[in-house]
């Protein structure tokens, strides 16, 4: 399991994101391989690496509809390696650093 790890302090309250990524044989095959290194590479040139955590999970129970990707509550589905960086945007874009 891959797990990165840092909390970051804000208004003195802890906020953390979570980033689980499907890597069940059905996604993995799909192209999840790729994606992980996508959200890795976003994560560090971002300098979101030490705010988010990211872990990889065995199975969400819907790979007929998979890649599957889960940040905080939000499932995305059918991820690719181009979509996770407009997902990453989307999630983390406006987000002061």
């Amino acid at each position: 399991m891959i797990l990165l790890t840092l909390m970051k302090f804000s208004h003195m309250s802890l906020v953390r994101k979570e980033i689980k990524i499907c890597m069940g044989s059905s996604c993995f095959s799909r192209g999840n391989r790729h994606t992980l290194q996508a959200i890795q590479q976003y994560l560090t040139d971002h300098q979101l690496d030490r705010d988010v955590i990211l872990k990889g999970n065995h199975c969400f129970g819907e790979c007929s509809n998979g890649p599957v990707v889960k940040i905080g509550s939000r499932v995305y589905e059918e991820v690719t390696r181009v979509t996770i960086l407009e997902i990453l945007e989307k999630e983390f874009g406006n987000k002061p650093g």
